[in-house]
This record gives structure tokens, C-alpha cells and sequence, in this order.
């Protein structure tokens, strides 16, 4: 395809520094090229330093005319060294640094979350860019183009992830100049999981799973332990205990274990599986292999989207039923049935009560009787 530049330059807003911009044959703008200016023995002079897509942004040009100008005011050869631009460090290059030094700190199942969601988020924008000629201007332009297909949480997780890699630049001393994401304004976020199940919708739940043993399982340990996804998927026979009812329930967020229960019901259904499986054999399993999250999640993400999420919007993360709302529905009904928050914050593993009192407000004695009953005679 046939290109050619627009002889006008383009002022930006650094002194000294121009563009041209680089159109198609139907003048569409496809690229756009560099353009610094400076005076050198009364005369000006113009340098082009390079496109925009190669990288070159107005911070680097902006470096490249002071050189020149330090180098005219004293009369000598003072090179500013740029240890990265020397080695044409691309952000990519510092990412795969970071994910090679988070195999050693992180689970498998984090590694991969982390690397498929920096591909697909961040790479394609932002990986053959050069470090530091990354700008706060290109990250916005960035939050702007994912906030139209990502919710804003999702939005700022990238930020946050671009940012943790550039840091990881910082204190290997791959680059030198200030994390451009400081700058970068985080969308506000109000996503509180409101949503719980009643009895009602878990009947539902219960009936359109009553062919599939597997999720059925999970689903009622869930609703009765609170316990997280991973938590429930690393649940082994040795962490039963039939004579109390009580499970060991491993909390990998925290880093540690707490105490949960059984109730009558799931005691009926586990009892005979046991039988079948050893020690260290997996509850959530197939043939005593456990599933992972994604095997699960493939599993019962469409049977919930079908029952409860028909006409919500993908990004109403405060209605929408996940596999998470499982957990809160526990932590809901255990309030609604009037258990001391203290309790609820105990079953649930939460380390700071401030996680458990938003179940308060759904308590028996939260006054709602007390102010039905204020004026009667």
C-alpha cells in the first residue's frame, strides 16, 4: 500500500519537538515520525528521530534534543548514558523477566492467570514499545480502549499489572525513569457482591444439577464450608473427619487452615466416596485426580449464567451469580439465621471483621423488627 507524509509539522506540547504524520492512499493516518528542532550556531536544525510505532515517544525525543543542546552550550561531547535505549529494551523483554522470577514465589494456576491475561491485555499494545519510552498518555489510551470490552476492575488489574512489571524494571535497574502509571487514574470501583442465593434458587441449583454428581458435590460443600474455589478443590480424605463432621479447610489466599463443617446431608453423599478413595486422594476429583479451577469453572459457569444471569450485563459484577456467590450466600445465610458475627467471621476465615460486618445488616436483631413494631399500639 502506497504511503506518503504530510509535509506540515505538528507542534506538540514540548518545545522543540515536532511530528509528521504518515497516511494512506484513502489519507487515513497510519504512523506518525518524530521531528526535533534546535539552533546551533544561529541556524535552526531539524533531526528526525523516528516513528511512532518503533516506539519513539515525545519523553525520548524530548532526552534527545537536551543532549544535543548540552553538548552545543559547553563545547564538548557529553553523552548521557541510556543504558536502555542503547540496548532497545522493550517492555516485553522486562515482562518475561518478571513472569521467569514469579515461578519461584507463585502456584502454577497463578502464573498462568497472570501470563494469559498480560498476552492478551498488555502485550499487543504496549510489549515491543521500549520501556521508557512508554508514556502515562499511551496507558490511558489503553485504560480507554479496554474499558470499552473489560469491566472497570478488570481495567484497573492491567494497570496494576503493567505497573508491578515496570517496578520489577525499576529495582533490577533494567530502566531508570518514573513508573509512567503513577499518573494513570484509577476508575472508581463499587462492586460489593450484594448477591446471594435464597433457599429457593439453590432448590433450582440443586434440581438442574441433579444428573451431575461432580457439581453437585462442590456445590453443596460450598454452601456449607464458605470455602473459596481452590479451597474446596484441594479438600483431600485425610481432612475429613466423618465422627465430628468437622473438614480441614485450606485457605491459599491467607497462607493457612481453618475449621469448617458438614452438615448431615453431604455426610450421606461423601461416606460411600471415601470408601473408594486414599489419604491423600482428592474429594472434587475425576478417578482421584482433582479438577482444577478452569476444569471446574467450564463446568458450572454455564449452568449458573443459565438459571441466574440471563439478562444481566457481563460487567454487573454486584448481581451477577459467579461460582464466588456461593461463598457468600453461606456467610448470608448464616446471618439471616441470626449466628453471632464473630462466628460468621470464625466459618468464613475473614482476618479482619471488617469482611464479615456487611453480613450484620442481613441479621434478625440488624432492628428491622424494632422499627416495624415502633409505633404500635
Amino acid at each position: 500500500m502506497k504511503l506518503k507524509t504530510l509535509s506540515k509539522k505538528k507542534s506538540t506540547n514540548e518545545n522543540g519537538i515536532f511530528y509528521k504524520e504518515i497516511i494512506n492512499e484513502n489519507n487515513k493516518v497510519v504512523d506518525k515520525v518524530f521531528i526535533i528542532r534546535y539552533r546551533d550556531n544561529n541556524k535552526d536544525k531539524l533531526v528526525t528521530v523516528g516513528k511512532y510505532s518503533t516506539g519513539i515517544r515525545v519523553a525520548f525525543c524530548k532526552q534527545k534534543r537536551d543532549e544535543i543542546l548540552n553538548k552545543i552550550r559547553l563545547g564538548e561531547d557529553i553523552p548521557i548514558k541510556h543504558k536502555n535505549k542503547e540496548k532497545n529494551i522493550v517492555f516485553d523483554e522486562v515482562a518475561k523477566k518478571y513472569l521467569e522470577n514469579l515461578i519461584l514465589h507463585s502456584t502454577e494456576n497463578t502464573i498462568k492467570d497472570i501470563t494469559s491475561k498480560y498476552q492478551k491485555h498488555i502485550y499487543p499494545t504496549l510489549g515491543n514499545i521500549e520501556i521508557e519510552a512508554i508514556t502515562t498518555r499511551d496507558l490511558e489510551d489503553l485504560q480507554k480502549e479496554k474499558s470499552k470490552t473489560l469491566s472497570p476492575q478488570t481495567v484497573n488489574q492491567t494497570i496494576e499489572m503493567f505497573s508491578t512489571i515496570f517496578n520489577y524494571g525499576l529495582k533490577k535497574e533494567i530502566c531508570k525513569t518514573l513508573n509512567p502509571a503513577i499518573n494513570v487514574k484509577r476508575f472508581k470501583i463499587n462492586n460489593t457482591r450484594e448477591r446471594y442465593l435464597t433457599t429457593d434458587e439453590i432448590k433450582e441449583l440443586y434440581e438442574l444439577l441433579q444428573d451431575n454428581k461432580l457439581l453437585t458435590l462442590f456445590v453443596k460443600i460450598a454452601l456449607c464450608t464458605g470455602g473459596r474455589l481452590e479451597t474446596i478443590l484441594h479438600i483431600q480424605k485425610k481432612d475429613i473427619d466423618l465422627g465430628t463432621q468437622a473438614i480441614t479447610l485450606h485457605d491459599l489466599k491467607n497462607k493457612d487452615s481453618y475449621k469448617g463443617f458438614l452438615t448431615n446431608d453431604i455426610i450421606k453423599i461423601i461416606k460411600p466416596l471415601l470408601k473408594k478413595l486414599k489419604s491423600n486422594h482428592y474429594i472434587v476429583s475425576i478417578n482421584g485426580i482433582k479438577l482444577t479451577s478452569r476444569q471446574l469453572q467450564s463446568r458450572l459457569k454455564p449452568k449458573l449464567d443459565k438459571l441466574f444471569n440471563k439478562e444481566l450485563d457481563l460487567r454487573d459484577a454486584k448481581n451477577r451469580v459467579v461460582i464466588h456467590t456461593l461463598r457468600h450466600t453461606f456467610a448470608s445465610h448464616l446471618a439471616i439465621n441470626g449466628t453471632p458475627i464473630f462466628t460468621i467471621q470464625k466459618l468464613m476465615n475473614h482476618k479482619d471483621i471488617k469482611q464479615t460486618t456487611r453480613y450484620a445488616k442481613l441479621s434478625p436483631d440488624s432492628g428491622r423488627d424494632f422499627v416495624n413494631n415502633l409505633y404500635n399500639e
